[in-house]
C-alpha cells in the first residue's frame, strides 16, 4: 500500500510537471506566431531604423519661420523630403503634443486646453493616453529612448506628480517643467530634479538639451533608437542667446495682404473685439517678437546640424530618420491679432515638416497633405511594430515608399509623375480647439469675463474665449483647396474660404455655399468629430 501510494504520488507529479512543460510550450508558440513578432523575426535588432524628432514650440511656415534653419534646410530638406502641406490637429501646445505622441485627435485623447483640468499633463492624461504613445511601443519593441525639453504645459505640476513622474517608455528622461523657459527653470532628470539659473552657456535651454542629446548618442549600444528634442524656440518670452541677439534687426514681420486689417462680421467674434487697425506703436512691437523668435531658433539651428554630424561620426545617420516639425504655428499681426495662435486660419495650422532617412531620395518636394496625428502610426510602421487600432492618424510609409519608387538615382532627382500624382493630394484633415477664459484681465480691467491671453503691451487684444471653440475641415485635392469651419457658440457661427482664390482668407463665402456642399460638409465635419481609429482614416480620404 505505501508503494502504491508513492507510485501515485510520482504519476500525479510527473502529470503536472508535463501539463506545466505543455503549458510553457504553447504559450512560447503563440508568442512566436504572433503578428508583433513576426513582424520583427524579419528584421535583426539592429537593422531597423532609428528615429530623431525635433519638435519646436509654435514655429510657423507661413511667416517665415523656417528662414533661420539653413543647417535644417541644407542637412534634413535637402537630403530628403519637404511636406508642403503638413497641418495641426490642434493650434496650441498641450492638445497638439497630446496628438504628437497618440498619434490620435483631440476628441480621442481628451487633452482639450494647456490646463489641468483640461487634462493637460492631468489625472486622464496620466492613466490612459499616456502610457500608449509612440514611444512606449517602441521601447517596448527594444528601441533605446531619450525625451529632453518641453512636454506638457503642466508637466511638474504638484498635482500631477510632480518633477519624480517620468512618463512611461523613456530611458531617458530630461523633461522641462512646465511651459517654454530659456533660463531659470527646473528639469527633471530621470525623476530627479535639476535647476538651471541664467548663465548663457550652461543654463540655455536649447544648448543643455543638446548637450544632453549627444551624451546619449555617445553611449548607445547597436540597439535601435528614438530621440526627441523639445526646444523652448520659438515660443515666448523670446529669448535668443546672447550671440545671436542682434540678427535680424532690419526685418519686420511680413506684411501679408491680412496683416492689420479691418475684421467685419464676416469673421467669428473673438476677432471682432478690441482695437481694429492696430495703432503704431504696437506694429512695432510685433516687429521685435518676429526678429526675437528667428534668433531663438538659430541656436536650434546649430543643434540639429550637430546631431546630424555625431550620427555621422557614429555610422548611425545613414539608417537613421530625422524628423523636423512644430506643435503647431503663429500668427503675427493677421487679422488685427497682434500674436498667439489658437485660430484655424493657415499660420496657426501650418508647421514645417522635414525628413531625411534611409532610401528617401534628396531634395523631394511632397504635396500631400498631412496632419501631425500622422507622425506615430508612420514611426512605429518604419520600425515594423504593428499601428493599435486606436490611433487616428495615417502611416505615411507608403507616401515615402512611393516616393522611392520615383526616384531616379542616376539623375539624383524625382520623376514628375510621382510629384504630381493626383491620387496623393487627396485628403481632409480636423482641426479642433476648444476656447478658454478667465474672469480677471490684469492690466486690462475694462475687459468682460469670458476672454483670455488679453496683453496689456498690445492693445488688450485678447487671445482666445469661452465662445473660441470649434471644428474645421482642411481640404486638399487636385480639384479643391479649402477651410470649413463651424464654431460651438451662440451664433452657431461658419465660415469657409477657396484658398485657390483666396488663399490669405479674407473673404468669408458661407453666405454663397449651395446647401447641398454645405450639408456635405456638415455631415462630414460631424463624423469627423466623432471617430476613432481606422474610421478617422477611412473618412480623411473624403474631399467634398
Amino acid at each position: 500500500m505505501v508503494m502504491e501510494a508513492c507510485d501515485f504520488r510520482t504519476m500525479k507529479i510527473q502529470q503536472k510537471t508535463y501539463f506545466l512543460l505543455g503549458c510553457a510550450l504553447f504559450l512560447l508558440m503563440v508568442y512566436w506566431s504572433s503578428p508583433y513578432e513576426t513582424h520583427h523575426a524579419s528584421l535583426k535588432m539592429d537593422q531597423r531604423p532609428s528615429f530623431v524628432l525635433i519638435l519646436t514650440d509654435d514655429q510657423d511656415v507661413v511667416l517665415e519661420g523656417m528662414w533661420p534653419m539653413q543647417h535644417t534646410k541644407m542637412l534634413v530638406a535637402e537630403q530628403g523630403l519637404t511636406f508642403t502641406n503638413a497641418f495641426v490637429a490642434s493650434p496650441l501646445c498641450c492638445p497638439s503634443r497630446s496628438s504628437i505622441l497618440t498619434g490620435q485627435y483631440v476628441h480621442n485623447h481628451y487633452t482639450i486646453n494647456n490646463s489641468l483640468s483640461g487634462q493637460c499633463n492631468g489625472q486622464h492624461w496620466r492613466d490612459g493616453p499616456e502610457k500608449k504613445t509612440f514611444a512606449a511601443h517602441l521601447h517596448f519593441a527594444g528601441y533605446q529612448t531619450f525625451y529632453a525639453g518641453k512636454y506638457l504645459n503642466q508637466y511638474g505640476h504638484t498635482a500631477a506628480g510632480g518633477l519624480s513622474h517620468v512618463p512611461p517608455g523613456w530611458d531617458w528622461w530630461l523633461g522641462l517643467k512646465g511651459n517654454s523657459r530659456y533660463y531659470n527653470y527646473s528639469l527633471s532628470v530621470n525623476g530627479s530634479k535639476e535647476t538651471h539659473d541664467s548663465h548663457p552657456d550652461k543654463d540655455y535651454l536649447t544648448k543643455v538639451i543638446w548637450q544632453y542629446a549627444l551624451d546619449f548618442l555617445a553611449q548607445l549600444s547597436t540597439h535601435p533608437f528614438l530621440i526627441v528634442l523639445a526646444p523652448p524656440a520659438p515660443h515666448a518670452p523670446f529669448i535668443p542667446e546672447p550671440k545671436y541677439a542682434t540678427n535680424f534687426s532690419s526685418l519686420k514681420a511680413p506684411r501679408t495682404p491680412n496683416f492689420n486689417v479691418k475684421v467685419t462680421k464676416e469673421k467669428h467674434w473673438l476677432l471682432r473685439q478690441g482695437k481694429q487697425i492696430l495703432p503704431d506703436e504696437v506694429v512695432v512691437k510685433i516687429d521685435r517678437v518676429f526678429q526675437s523668435r528667428l534668433c531663438t531658433l538659430l541656436t536650434v539651428d546649430d543643434m540639429v546640424k550637430d546631431v546630424v554630424e555625431k550620427l555621422k561620426a557614429l555610422s548611425r545617420l545613414d539608417n537613421t530618420f530625422v524628423i523636423f516639425t512644430s506643435d503647431n504655428g503663429y500668427h503675427l499681426g493677421q487679422f488685427s491679432q497682434p500674436l498667439d495662435k489658437r485660430e484655424p486660419y493657415e499660420t496657426d495650422i501650418r508647421v514645417p515638416l522635414v525628413m531625411r532617412g534611409p532610401d528617401l531620395p534628396k531634395g523631394h518636394i511632397l504635396s500631400y497633405p498631412t496632419t501631425n496625428i500622422d507622425l506615430a502610426p508612420t514611426l512605429l510602421d518604419l520600425a515594423s511594430v504593428p499601428i493599435p487600432n486606436y490611433m487616428d492618424g495615417t502611416s505615411l510609409k507608403s507616401v515615402l515608399t512611393n516616393s522611392m519608387a520615383n526616384y531616379d538615382r542616376t539623375q539624383n532627382e524625382v520623376r514628375k509623375m510621382g510629384r504630381h500624382n493626383p491620387k496623393q493630394l487627396r485628403r481632409t484633415v480636423l482641426v479642433e480647439h476648444n476656447g478658454e477664459g478667465t474672469v480677471k484681465h490684469p492690466g486690462c480691467e475694462n475687459l468682460s469675463s469670458g476672454v483670455s491671453g488679453c496683453n496689456p503691451d498690445f492693445a488688450c487684444k485678447c487671445e482666445d474665449s469661452w465662445n473660441n471653440t470649434y471644428a474645421c475641415l482642411r481640404q486638399l485635392s487636385s480639384h479643391e483647396d479649402r477651410l470649413f469651419c463651424q464654431w460651438a457658440d451662440d451664433e452657431d457661427f461658419e465660415e469657409v474660404y477657396d484658398l485657390t482664390r483666396d488663399p490669405w482668407q479674407l473673404n468669408n463665402t458661407i453666405a454663397y455655399l449651395p446647401p447641398g456642399l454645405h450639408k456635405k460638409l456638415h455631415n462630414l465635419l460631424h463624423n469627423l468629430q466623432h471617430c476613432q481609429g481606422l474610421r478617422c482614416s477611412d473618412l480623411a480620404g473624403f474631399v467634398v
